[in-house]
């Protein structure tokens, strides 16, 4: 139990040792503070504008580790630039992992992106890292225990290092780090990886791994787990398994990621065996830190070594924006038992041990951080440059505007465009003389609609020439495109699960929010072909995450194919991509199995040749539709870009009602002329 006197005055001896883990994640790239879709600076994003957070973070606490938990290879032009166009030779240092190494990170894991341009790429990228990646979960080949598996990276690092306690003298421990990704990667990118690459649940390869890493004389486990904070139960092969990870005998701490947000934060108020305020999870101290470099994550532990077995006393988790004042300022007030008390800087920072061999890392003082941060930027600046002068090569043009604004009103050029695209390149490649036959209908999401990645995050293409920029804005992951067979009740079922996306609307009322939160915008499916009709009055069948919750519940009240009602025992083909076709989502009847088309060509790709062939001429509109809702009316938020397109939806006679909180345009929408 824990005795705030006995922590105070351990606190305050000599012998203690404050340890700061710092973490990243979800960097997709971003590197420097640019927006390569708009062609312009983009201030308060990227790795080398996080270097800062990273450097005087360092400089608070005498004993340090920097982490990536992964999704750094993929997310920007440039990205796509060095994979598709220009390529990795061997002996080229990837700007990102070039940047790390310059920065001096002491481990790094593998998130679902890194394999989106396939494996070769990926070690090819990772040769030049001069830390450990560990990941415990994915193999090139499985054995029938995970200790046994042949796995694509080393599973675990042990770091030895020296710490100084509160009186300067130095101590050894051993970190061991230990990396995990979704599993469900393997599926997501079957297309590159189909007898490469296996999976394992994540909890399983914990319970396996971690106890080896104790028998070869660990000290402290640190889980870096580019998963989520999903349920406290644990079920096989989930994607967000941060919890129950957490409860895994020998975890110490956790970095976690993946799903973008922040960790300790209210979003995760009432979840079982989280503890947002004090930073835990089901008792152990975790981190998210955002994404895109807009954030760091930072875990403070206060360790005693006792006998020669090193005690947690103590934690403490933050995490920090860029513009955060108050440095050593706590995110959860660091009140409350287990929490580290201010006290005055400690002793010189460590010795830095890369693996097990002893070297010494620089001073953290201001010019030797500085110098690292120039590095960082140095090693992105040619690449950043070529980038730069790859997409502004021309594509052909838009007589229309392609925005994301109203996506989930129905309403976007872009979207219908990217949508017919997919279903006629499909339907050009159906070979067998039956699927031919068969109908073509095209799911298409938006990748850019807000959410949880701001009020920025929107496609926003004035009508004229388009360039590869634009065509990156339009469709921003490098999917490859996948095609299924489904029958019309699998449709009707898909539809239902993107109908997750709103919340319920009493009819009269007139302050709900149109979308639910916790959906974000690539989760929304449109299937051009059909005309669809949502009741929004009734309730959700599916739960956000996918899950079918009311069995009685139907939201779509129309869905009509050639002017008649979709017959559910008919058959179709579904346009869709490999990440889809895959199961993410949880959307029904996405699986490999019912895939009829895989492995083809890249979705950017297909537009672009599509926007060549077709000329410019506008897209086909969107056939959804709401039904009205008399005396009712709907809170509607965008961004603030839609000012210039509301006579789009005039017909919904929007209303501004300012900025929220978080910079989205707030519009108040007519219900009663939805339809």
């Amino acid at each position: 139990m824990f005795n705030p006197a006995r922590f105070a005055a351990e606190a305050a001896s000599a012998r203690t040792v404050h340890l700061r883990l710092i973490e990243t994640t979800d960097l997709h790239l971003h590197l420097l503070p640019f927006d390569y879709y708009a062609d312009r600076a983009a201030p308060g994003l990227g790795l080398v504008a996080a270097a800062s957070l990273i450097e005087r973070a360092r400089a608070e606490c005498a004993n340090s580790l920097l982490f990536d938990n992964g999704d750094f290879l993929q997310g920007t032009p440039l990205g796509d630039f060095l994979a598709h166009e220009r390529g990795m030779r061997d002996g080229d240092e990837h700007p990102v992992i070039a940047a790390m190494n310059a920065l001096g990170f002491d481990a790094i894991t593998l998130g679902n992106h890194e394999f989106n341009y396939g494996l070769d790429f990926l070690m090819k990228s990772l040769a030049g890292a001069a830390c450990p990646v560990v990941s415990a979960n994915l193999a090139t080949s499985q054995a029938s225990r995970a200790r046994e598996d042949r796995t694509l990276v080393a599973p675990y690092a042990l770091l030895d290092r020296e710490v100084v306690d509160a009186a300067g003298q130095r101590h050894p421990i051993r970190i061991g780090v230990i990396g995990f990704a979704p599993p469900q990667v393997v599926d997501w990118d079957r297309h590159a990886l189909e007898g490469r690459l296996h999976s394992r649940d994540i909890v399983e390869a914990a319970q396996a791994w971690v106890p080896e890493m104790r028998e070869a004389g660990a000290d402290l486990v640190i889980a870096l787990a580019h998963s989520g904070i999903g349920g406290a139960r644990h079920e096989h092969g989930m994607e967000n398994a941060a919890v129950p990870l957490a409860r895994v005998a020998g975890v110490d701490a956790l970095m976690t990621g993946h799903s973008h947000l922040l960790f300790p934060s209210p979003v995760f108020s009432g979840m079982a065996g989280v503890d947002w305020q004090a930073g835990t999870l089901a008792g152990k101290p975790a981190v998210m830190g955002g994404f895109w470099g807009s954030h760091i994550g930072l875990i403070d532990l206060l360790l005693l070594c006792d006998g020669g077995e090193w005690r947690v006393l103590g934690t403490s988790v933050q995490t920090r924006a860029l513009g955060d004042e108050a440095p050593g300022a706590c995110a959860t007030g660091c009140a409350g038992p287990g929490a580290i008390p201010h006290a005055a800087p400690l002793a010189a920072p460590p010795a830095r041990h890369p693996s097990r061999a002893a070297s010494a890392r620089p001073d953290a003082d201001a010019a030797s951080a500085q110098a690292r941060i120039d590095r960082v930027a140095a090693a992105v600046a040619p690449l950043h440059e070529d980038t730069r002068q790859a997409i502004r090569r021309p594509v052909g043009r838009s007589e229309v505007p392609l925005h994301s604004f109203f996506v989930h009103l129905g309403v976007s050029h872009a979207l219908a465009l990217v949508a017919e695209a997919q279903r006629r390149h499909v339907a050009a490649r159906l070979r067998d003389s039956g699927l031919r036959a068969l109908p073509v209908l095209s799911a298409v999401a938006p990748f850019k609609a807000g959410g949880r990645s701001g009020p920025t995050s929107y496609t926003d293409i004035p009508a004229g020439p388009l360039a590869l920029r634009h065509i990156a804005d339009l469709y921003s992951f490098p999917n490859a495109l996948a095609a299924l067979r489904l029958s019309g009740a699998e449709v009707l079922e898909w539809l239902e699960r993107s109908g997750a996306a709103f919340n319920q609307l009493r009819p009269g009322s007139s302050e709900t929010v149109l979308r639910d939160p916790r959906v974000p915008g690539y989760n929304f499916e449109v299937i051009d072909g059909l005309s669809v009709e949502y009741d929004l009055s009734q309730p959700a069948r599916y739960a956000p995450d996918g899950s079918l919750i009311d069995r009685a519940a139907r939201r779509v009240v129309r869905a009509d194919f050639d002017g008649q009602p979709l017959d559910p025992a008919a058959e179709f083909i579904l346009a869709t991509n490999s990440y889809r076709a895959g199961g993410a989502g949880a959307f029904p009847g996405a699986s490999l199995t019912r895939t009829v088309v895989q492995g083809g060509a890249v979705m950017r790709d297909v537009i672009c040749a599509h926007i060549r062939r077709a000329g410019g001429g506008a897209p086909a509109p969107l056939t959804l539709r709401f039904t009205p809702l008399p005396g009712t009316h709907v809170l509607f938020e965008t961004g603030p870009g839609a000012r210039h397109y509301l006579d789009e939806i005039a017909h919904l006679a929007p209303e501004p009602r300012g900025l929220s909180g978080a910079g989205f345009l707030r519009l108040r929408l007519d219900w009663s002329r939805a339809g």
